[in-house]
């Protein structure tokens, strides 16, 4: 399995604050199934801005040296979105935003109280740049989470939708999980990631929910959101 949205890197955002951390999580990826991952460290929080891709470039490679199982490690970024975003992007690579795995696929998260600007614009903004936007966690994006016919116009104009492993399996409440259904029953999901924080909280991991889609929508759908899609993405072609 391929995993496209995991924080492993130590000590630059909410993510593991030291190496030894670092090194279990990418353990535990390992040992549930997981092939490849890619490290996607927050990028434009105020908190987390992390503009320089050549020091997270070496924290993914004291990683991978420590670690003592086979693992393909991958770098990217969870983007944040706001105003300026679109200036930014103007000016890549000089502004340090990561694509995931140097795709044209762009990890992009919107306020999760819903505040800076709406998808549409955003998105269609992505599209005419040469981009292909994945929209993270959608569940926790108000705009999309409360209105499921808006995430189909999303998916419609180009958009694509990451959601949560936890989200899935019921870890953050019935309403997530029976929102991320109705995602799913409409097939307007293409990746199932563990946005993992921890060891504990969030830990790593996508077998439980690559069991539970193989039950409800079938072997085909969970290779594709486990599997398939993320490898569209480490080669840089369209699902």
């Amino acid at each position: 399995m391929i995993d496209l949205h995991i924080h492993v890197l130590p000590g630059v955002d909410d993510g593991p604050q030291d190496l030894d951390e670092s090194v279990a999580m990418c353990r535990l990826a390992a040992d549930d199934g997981c092939t490849a991952l890619v490290v996607t460290p927050h990028q434009r929080c105020p908190r987390w801005w992390n503009d320089d891709p050549r020091g997270l470039e070496a924290s993914l490679r004291r990683v991978s040296e420590a670690l003592d199982r086979p693992l393909d490690l991958r770098l990217g970024a969870e983007v944040r979105v706001d105003s300026t975003l679109l200036s930014e992007l103007d000016r890549h690579p000089e502004t340090g935003l990561l694509p995931l795995a140097g795709s044209r696929y762009l990890l992009v998260e919107f306020d999760r109280q819903g505040l800076g600007p709406e998808p549409e614009p955003i998105v269609d903004e992505l599209l005419a740049m040469g981009w292909r936007p994945i929209v993270a966690h959608p569940e926790f994006v108000p705009q999309l989470a409360d209105h499921l016919d808006r995430a189909a116009a999303l998916v419609a104009t180009g958009a694509l939708l990451q959601i949560t492993a936890a989200s899935l399996e019921g870890r953050f409440g019935r309403l997530v999980k029976r929102w991320v259904e109705e995602l799913l029953d409409r097939g307007l999901a293409h990746f199932v990631a563990s946005d993992a924080h921890g060891t504990r909280w969030r830990p790593p991991g996508l077998s439980a929910a690559r069991e539970i889609l193989e039950r409800r929508w079938g072997g085909e759908a969970a290779r594709a959101l486990t599997e398939e899609n993320g490898r569209a993405v480490l080669d840089d072609r369209p699902l």
